[in-house]
């Protein structure tokens, strides 16, 4: 992948994007887990965003607690 600039006076900013084709639909939990790593855990949250692992963690995050809270209903 080769990385390109937008010149914008002296400055060279990176063109940068975030990847829409893995969006996976993300509930409650997930978007508790986004607000906790904004608050808690910026440096992550901002790591996981720009490489695009973001979406994926949060959509397995929604889908564990899911799954556990089933098997509590269950119970």
């Amino acid at each position: 992948m080769k990385l390109t600039y937008t010149r914008k006076g002296d400055y060279l900013y990176p063109n940068l994007t975030i990847s829409t084709e893995t969006r996976q639909p993300i509930g409650k939990y997930g978007l508790l887990r986004k607000s906790f790593l904004k608050e808690h855990k910026p440096d992550l949250y901002q790591s996981m965003l720009l490489t695009g692992k973001l979406d994926v963690h949060l959509a397995e995050i929604d889908q564990d607690a899911q799954m556990r809270l089933q098997t509590v209903l269950r119970s």
